[in-house]
């Protein structure tokens, strides 16, 4: 079957239908990893927008149910230059055309993603619309395509009720954990040694159980299943909370440190979890905060945030951190940004910045036991460089 993507610049591309059968409206945006997409499709952070993988083959592995980061895809529509029908994994439990189709979601295949993706650099992310209606009438799409907005999509995707994941004990008894690696003896003890040197070939994502008894909540604003992995991995006990959970709830808990998950949408869309976000940076609990996070505790605290031409979305983004001056690969999803020419050094100063463009990517906060970054250190698969972050993390609350 036939399916278009119309763009509101009046773009319009052909291709195949693939997924459910339906037609969807929402903002396009593109992904440049080479891997790792179902990770993508089940992050929450893309909930309101339909991604393009700029990568020609997607599906070649098809999905493995461990890999996903929530209980099912959140992004609108799929969008791919050949959408692979045979895959070849031993892990593999459905193709990529059954789990668009089992969770509803649209898609179309066989366009010229350079060229789509060319579009969005060069004129700024925009809205479009996937159909298979061949008698399209552009006039009438054409306003609903500019009135679209993702809307306050971060309740949409948080856990409706508080949850509890027990800490690692060791590694003999708890296996494997979903989303982790596993790594030598040696590498092991390096690790619980605290050895944070990568010439000493320390894994960033590895078994610590340096946090054990340590209890953490996390704030669940769309977060990734990875990052209460990588928590419960270092032995933390992990309380997790639904997003308009109070933040007299949360302390009530005598939480030893608390993290803010990562998630989708305008931050600004977000007035009453900033308010208790800042009634959390009152507190003296120790805390840190990943993407969406990073942006909600920099409004908290009277920063702003500003919308970006076409956004970080890739596994491959070198980000500096300003006080080492080392550079780090990392995973990134995310279409806003903190802007730090109104930031005020009393209360926050730039921590880690974009090697390509320069824009923020973390803050420090002055006179507390805070930092955030606007990267995704959790990111399995991808590059897991600065995993060492949940490790500053877990020596801050044992401070």
């Amino acid at each position: 079957m036939n399916a278009f993507l119309i763009l509101e610049d009046g773009t319009v591309f052909r291709g195949k239908h693939i997924g459910a059968d339906q037609d969807v409206i929402s903002e396009i945006v593109f992904n440049t990893s080479m891997a790792g997409y179902t990770e993508v499709f089940t992050d929450p952070s893309y909930a309101g927008q339909a991604v393009c993988m700029t990568y020609p083959l997607i599906g070649n592995y098809g999905v493995s149910v461990d890999d996903m980061e929530s209980e099912r895809p959140w992004l609108d529509g799929v969008i791919v230059r050949e959408l692979s029908e045979i895959p070849s994994n031993f892990r593999c439990d459905m193709t990529i055309q059954e789990f668009l189709e089992k969770y509803n979601v649209p898609g179309i295949e066989g366009i010229d993603t350079r060229a789509l993706v060319r579009i969005l650099r060069e004129k700024g992310t925009m809205n479009g619309m996937i159909t298979t209606n061949e008698n399209y009438d552009f006039k009438e799409i054409q306003p609903k395509l500019k009135a679209y907005t993702t809307g306050r999509v971060v309740e949409k995707v948080s856990c409706k009720e508080r949850q509890f994941i027990k800490g690692a004990a060791d590694l003999a008894e708890n296996g494997p954990i979903s989303g982790s690696a596993v790594f030598s003896e040696d590498d092991f003890a390096a690790a619980c040694a605290g050895n944070h040197d990568r010439r000493e070939k320390k894994p960033s994502m590895v078994r610590e159980l340096n946090g054990k008894g340590l209890k953490v909540a996390l704030l669940d604003i769309g977060a990734k299943r990875n990052i209460a992995d990588s928590l419960r991995a270092r032995g933390c006990d992990v309380t997790i909370y639904p997003a308009r959970t109070s933040a007299e709830e949360i302390l009530e808990g005598n939480p030893d440190g608390i993290m803010l998950s990562n998630g989708p949408g305008d931050p600004k869309d977000c007035p009453e979890i900033i308010a208790e976000v800042k009634k959390l940076y009152d507190s003296e609990v120790p805390i840190f905060a990943i993407c969406l996070g990073h942006q909600l505790m920099a409004l908290a605290t009277g920063a702003d945030t500003h919308k970006m031409k076409y956004g970080h979305r890739g596994g491959n983004h070198p980000v500096k951190d300003l006080a080492t001056g080392r550079v780090y690969i990392s995973s990134q999803n995310h279409g806003y940004v903190v802007d730090t020419d109104h930031l005020d050094p009393k209360v926050a100063k730039p921590a880690f910045i974009n090697v390509n463009d320069g824009t923020n990517e973390g803050l420090a906060y002055a006179g507390k036991n805070i930092f955030t970054v606007q990267f995704h250190p959790e990111a399995c698969p991808g590059p897991q460089d600065s995993g060492y972050l949940f490790d500053r993390f877990i020596s801050m609350m044992k401070q």
